[in-house]
């Protein structure tokens, strides 16, 4: 008798002790997860709602904002309605909702859209939620100088070819969609890139992750969100966005002002340094045709806004379209090199010579097709930002060269 009361107290010991792991460690998973593929199981509960989503890269705001909208921009309608509860439960409004469903209409369709609200209708109708309403609030001012840019990048390489999706994207996506203060700047960013990444677009989230960290999202943040996609869209479309990603902070690692020293000293002269010949950091790939060498980076201290650098072009090479908010001037150092602004015409320049680029024109510069150039290129910050990059210049466009008269006297 004693023996079997051990073993019962035992077993007694040994199921309250289970029942305690299982509250702490609740499943997420339904039993006929573990029932078909128990490693699925193991992955859901302890890796992605073990590890992932309590992580603190990413709020669990913000990982419910991410879940929903690749859920809702890849179709996936049969796992929206749990997991707009739990976004409900970690702090997303209905109304947040209901916008993120309205801006994911315009990054992956209609259809997907009316598919999501079907099911948060259900949600909606279960915890007693009614109707949401437009926001009242004022109108949002998008930064001035930045739209400018992008429109005249649309107007420049989307409206010659459709000039109805260039209207339409002026009009409805910018100047209506993205200035609706339903869902802040932040987070319609988020959702935006998150959306991008899942259904494998990466050749559209540099403007977007830049445009997610303009409007706050932290470096660590961006790359948590292609970690939390994973899980959702899977590692293909997470791995594709990472060199992506890596060039974007790149280049605003580049663009990054130097810091005011902190004590209240004098401040003093800075020299930077010349890189020995060849050395310096590649342009960026998204950024350059060719290869270019860039050294010499520097940075006014504030209030001024002035910064610069040499770069050092290859026979061949030169930048993607671009413009500057408040102008830009190049100084030729050596070789030869092409320059344009667009609908100009290509002109020459050489040692000696100085370029200036005036505020928000589209142009590109580099070496000539047979010598490398080196020129030392100023411009000034406005609200942090020094350049825009468009399109690459395309090697027809680049090899037309300069006409006899546009040569510059040598």
């Amino acid at each position: 008798m004693k023996n079997i009361a051990a073993t019962v107290a035992i077993s007694a010991l040994a199921a309250t002790a289970a029942d305690a792991e299982e509250r702490r460690n609740p499943r997420v998973a339904p039993p006929a997860v573990y029932e078909v593929a128990p490693g699925l199981g193991h992955f859901t509960d302890d890796v992605l709602f073990g590890e992932v989503w309590p992580g603190a890269t990413l709020a669990p705001r913000d990982r419910s904002l991410v879940t929903v909208a690749t859920l809702v921009s890849t179709g996936k309608v049969a796992q929206i309605g749990s997991h707009a509860r739990r976004a409900l439960d970690n702090g997303v409004t209905p109304a947040e909702l209901g916008e993120l469903i309205t801006q994911l209409a315009f990054y992956s369709g209609w259809p997907n859209a009316i598919s999501a609200v079907g099911e948060v209708k259900k949600v909606f109708d279960e915890r007693k939620i009614g109707p949401v309403a437009d926001s009242d609030a004022a109108r949002l001012e998008l930064e001035a100088a930045a739209e400018a840019a992008r429109t005249a990048t649309v107007e420049a390489g989307v409206a010659p070819t459709a000039p109805e999706l260039a209207e339409l994207t002026n009009r409805v996506l910018f100047g209506d969609l993205w200035r609706r203060p339903d869902l802040a700047p932040r987070d319609r960013s988020l959702v935006t890139m998150a959306a991008l990444i899942a259904i494998g677009q990466p050749e559209q989230l540099p403007f977007h992750a830049n445009r997610a960290m303009d409007n706050g999202l932290s470096r660590a943040e961006v790359a948590g969100v292609a970690a939390h996609i994973a899980f959702y869209a899977g590692w293909p479309r997470a791995m594709s966005a990472v060199p992506v990603l890596q060039r974007v902070f790149a280049s605003r690692e580049a663009q990054a002002p130097t810091e005011a020293p902190a004590s209240a000293a004098p401040a003093e002269l800075r020299i930077v340094r010349a890189a020995p010949a060849g050395e310096g950091t590649p342009g960026p790939a998204a950024y350059f045709t060719g290869e270019v060498r860039v050294s010499g980076n520097y940075r006014g201290d504030e209030p001024a806004r002035i910064g610069g650098a040499t770069v050092a072009f290859s026979p061949g090479a030169r930048t993607a379209w671009h413009t500057h908010p408040l102008g830009q001037t190049l100084f030729i150092v050596s070789g030869r090199g092409w320059v344009q602004k667009e609908g100009g015409p290509v002109m020459e320049v050489r040692p000696g010579d100085v370029v200036w680029i005036p505020p928000h024109v589209r142009h590109w510069h580099g070496a000539t097709a047979d010598e490398a150039m080196t020129h030392f290129a100023i411009a000034e910050a406005l609200d942090g930002s020094v350049v825009t990059w468009m399109e690459k210049v395309s090697d027809e466009a680049y090899l037309a060269g300069p006409r006899p008269a546009d040569r510059t006297p040598g």
